[in-house]
């Protein structure tokens, strides 16, 4: 791991995921949450002051960047419920099948490496009847928009930890395993390349087979 992957790149991810559009998001779902919730790319903490601690009973918090997790564990310390954390990218959660109530993503869906095998182990644990909660920035709806996202993808990747500005959400998610109940999308402030949003609810697609 690089001098910039370790030491600048953790609090890049932390300044911009931080960005007041985003917080406002993080409002609108993290809340929802109930049970005990698996949250995939914790990352520096920023959902954990959003749960509802009269319905959320623990949280596993897990991230493979070590430096962001140091970030987590003192936002951890200022919430009234359990907050359990794990250094483990998203291909191998290290819980058994059918243990947690929820599932919670955000901004996390752009720079996972193997989507579809991520997504699978998402619904390995997921207890039947349990939700995945997610908001994700990615392909935008516009052409104009996303010949930009297309083209600065492989230089914005290489520099944001992986992040695609081009991912298909919805195609991705339900590629993975799950069926989405309900779902939003909208541009947020700022440029625009980064800033279309989808957010909403999933459950494991075999529940609507």
């Amino acid at each position: 791991m690089g001098l910039y992957s370790r030491y600048i790149l953790p609090r890049v991810i932390h300044l911009a995921c931080r960005a007041e559009p985003n917080m406002r998001q993080r409002e609108k779902v993290v809340p929802l949450a109930k049970g005990t919730v698996l949250e995939v790319g914790i990352g520096s903490g920023l959902n954990l002051p959003y749960y509802d601690a009269r319905n959320v009973t623990k949280v596993w918090g897990l991230d493979p960047s070590d430096e962001l997790l140091a970030m987590a564990e003192k936002a951890a310390r200022e919430v009234a419920f359990e907050v359990e954390f794990v250094a483990q990218d998203a291909t191998q959660i290290p819980l058994g099948d059918n243990t947690v109530d929820t599932v919670v993503m955000t901004y996390t869906l752009c720079s996972i490496g193997e989507t579809a095998r991520a997504l699978r182990a998402m619904t390995r644990v997921l207890k039947p009847g349990g939700e995945l909660i997610f908001c994700e920035h990615g392909a935008a709806p516009d052409p104009s928009v996303r010949w930009w996202q297309d083209r600065l993808t492989p230089v914005w990747k290489r520099l944001g930890g992986g992040c695609h500005l081009n991912r298909p959400i919805p195609a991705l998610i339900e590629q993975g395993g799950f069926k989405i109940q309900r779902m939003e999308t909208m541009y947020l402030p700022g440029w625009r390349p980064a800033t279309f949003n989808y957010w909403g609810v999933a459950v494991h697609g075999s529940l609507n087979e």
